[in-house]
């Protein structure tokens, strides 16, 4: 009943430059990816509200290269309004409750034609998690077996290190949202620099 998310969000989607401006100029458009390790699933990924951020990503992919990732020249943003349509948003119980039975049941299958489930993998230099491969995999399954496919997934990501010493927050913390349905983004938009004549809001 609550699975339509109302109104706009605004989106943030680190990029090569000349990505960006063909984007912007109606020369081109965001491809959905499919790599078996991304977080949330197949399709277009954005950064909630955080610019910086995805402006950070895209340096990050200019500096360290990886494989099934676009190469970055000169590191842009590309800003997006979004509707997230009908969401696996998984900043809600009764999706977590859904995505947990989907594993299970993604579990039972596998076990039953003898094969092994992937796994989550920590990153080069890091404790994250950052190869999803078993997230990527159910998130998918779930929705092969939806009623109705989800437009959009939202999440919520513990990422980098303390902030402090015995801090619960950290400094790469982030809601993503990635899109499945090109259709929930309504236009596209080059985020503006701040006028500091003016208060910040």
């Amino acid at each position: 009943m609550y699975s339509t998310r109302p109104g706009y969000i605004i989106g943030f989607h680190g990029c090569d430059e000349s990505v960006r401006d063909n984007v912007l100029l109606g020369k081109d458009d965001l491809k959905l990816i499919e790599n078996k390790y991304d977080w949330l699933g197949n399709g277009i990924y954005f950064w909630e509200n955080n610019l910086q951020r995805a402006f950070d990503f895209a340096k990050e992919l200019k500096n360290n290269p990886r494989p099934g990732k676009p190469i970055i020249k000169k590191p842009a943003v590309l800003g997006a309004i979004i509707n997230l349509g009908i969401c696996l948003d998984l900043l809600d119980s009764a999706y977590l409750d859904i995505l947990k039975d989907r594993h299970k049941a993604l579990e039972n299958s596998a076990k039953q034609i003898n094969i092994t489930l992937p796994t989550n993998k920590t990153g080069k230099g890091t404790n994250d998690l950052m190869l999803r491969d078993l997230d990527c995999l159910v998130i998918e399954y779930l929705n092969k077996h939806a009623s109705v496919p989800f437009d959009s997934v939202r999440g919520v990501f513990i990422e980098g290190n303390n902030l402090y010493p015995t801090s619960g927050f950290y400094e790469k913390n982030h809601i993503q949202i990635c899109i499945r349905n090109p259709n929930c983004i309504k236009g596209y938009f080059l985020p503006r620099n701040l006028n500091s004549s003016f208060r910040k809001i």
